[in-house]
């Protein structure tokens, strides 16, 4: 009778084994990869619209001292206006 664990059977099962374990570190390096790459496009594109905020901060900094930034504050916020200025007020939006 042969013995059942004869050197090609332990190689075959060795491979086998090997083969899997590949297959399953390969799978789980791509969900990891896959992960990365999602928080990757997620954080530029949160960098992208902090960029654009970062663009209207500088656009407004340029402004903030001008009249008509001034005035439309004081319009806007204060509801301030200039002498002999009609303001009209919409009821239907209040």
């Amino acid at each position: 009778m042969k013995n059942i664990f004869s050197g090609k059977l332990i190689k075959k099962v060795l491979l086998v084994g090997v083969i899997v374990y590949v297959a399953i570190t390969l799978i789980n390096q791509q969900k990891t990869l896959d992960s990365y790459n999602s928080a990757k496009k997620y954080n530029e594109q949160k960098l992208e619209q902090e960029k654009e905020y970062q663009e209207s901060l500088l656009a407004m900094q340029e402004n903030i001292n001008s009249t008509e930034y001034i005035e439309q504050i004081a319009r806007d916020k204060l509801y301030m206006y200039l002498p002999n200025e009609r303001v009209y007020i919409d009821r239907s939006k209040q």
